[in-house]
């Protein structure tokens, strides 16, 4: 069984903001950027987070909406947004993917791309998914804590057939942490490496990112990494130093093929391009910071040349 590195421990109040200055843009002498988690939601839903998160995270920076965000980002020089969203509850995911393929199609072409959702178990996944690709949405986003689910549940192999068949990649949060008292279910009881591996060992075909370099267990996920290469990785929030965990950079660097940039923007505690300062001083290589930055995305998300 996979250990974890470390452990958060049940977030029972919210987590600290801090007082890190903003960015004005991206450094020009940085690759192209491709920020693959950034997250889009309804007015109304994006109101909600942002009041759950002041409750049960952390105090929210920029409490933008949703055509805000993507612009915020794209003027301050992030070349490509891969924007992400899911359904808390049955019944709302075809409405979901329907806005965010109308705000894609608002925005400039080629630096928007928008990921479908669907909630595990209900009736006509499948369907609701293939509408999504119909609308020009790529992939599919799912959360474990929010849905409350396991990846290994076989509520999701419709999910998975579903990716497999139309070749869509799947961002599913499957990491343990954070561990918040706000959610209806323990992650810790939901989440784990072991329970990753079976569905990368049962569908080969299947395209995972699982976000925050999957958060505690980094030894699991390394692991994952060396043997499964049907296994991305992202960096969210775990290269902002913000979380105490130990040595990411070590992922990173054992396979930076498998490993993409993305913030959680606008879902932060802290300036907007903390992370990406962090992984541009973090001493990597100008091959493996490319990699990172832009062209494993690129090939997970399958984005045209820029």
């Amino acid at each position: 069984m996979s250990t974890p590195d470390a452990c958060l421990g049940w977030l029972s109040h919210p987590l600290p903001a801090l007082d890190d200055v903003d960015g004005t843009s991206v450094d020009p002498m940085l690759p192209y950027v491709v920020d693959t988690h950034v997250h889009l939601f309804p007015d109304r839903v994006f109101d909600a987070m942002y009041g759950w998160f002041d409750v049960h995270g952390w105090p929210i920076r920029h409490k933008l909406h949703a055509a805000q965000v993507v612009d915020f980002l794209l003027t301050r020089g992030v070349g490509h947004v891969v924007a992400l969203h899911y359904a808390h509850r049955a019944g709302v995911a075809r409405s979901l993917n329907a806005f965010i393929a109308e705000l894609v199609s608002t925005r400039p072409a080629g630096r928007v791309t928008g990921v479908a959702t669907v909630f595990p178990g209900e009736a006509g996944a499948g369907d609701t998914l293939r509408e999504g690709f119909r609308l020009g949405l790529r992939g599919v986003k799912l959360h474990c804590h929010v849905q409350a689910f396991a990846v290994d549940d076989a509520r999701l192999h419709e999910v998975y057939d579903t990716c497999v068949a139309e070749d869509q990649p799947l961002v599913v949060h499957a990491g343990r942490e954070p561990r918040s008292k706000g959610y209806r279910v323990d992650p810790h009881a939901l989440c784990s490496a072991d329970r990753m591996e079976a569905v990368l060992r049962s569908y080969p075909r299947l395209r995972v990112c699982v976000p925050h370099l999957g958060a505690d267990e980094l030894d699991g996920y390394a692991r994952l990494l060396e043997q499964y290469d049907n296994l991305w990785l992202d960096t969210t929030m775990v290269m902002a130093d913000y979380f105490p965990l130990d040595r990411p950079e070590r992922l990173v660097t054992m396979r930076p093929a498998r490993i993409m940039y993305g913030t959680d923007f606008p879902i932060l505690p802290y300036a907007w391009d903390r992370e990406l300062s962090r992984i541009a001083r973090a001493g990597f290589s100008d091959a493996t910071l490319e990699q990172v930055l832009s062209l494993t995305a690129r090939e997970f998300h399958r984005l045209a040349p820029a």
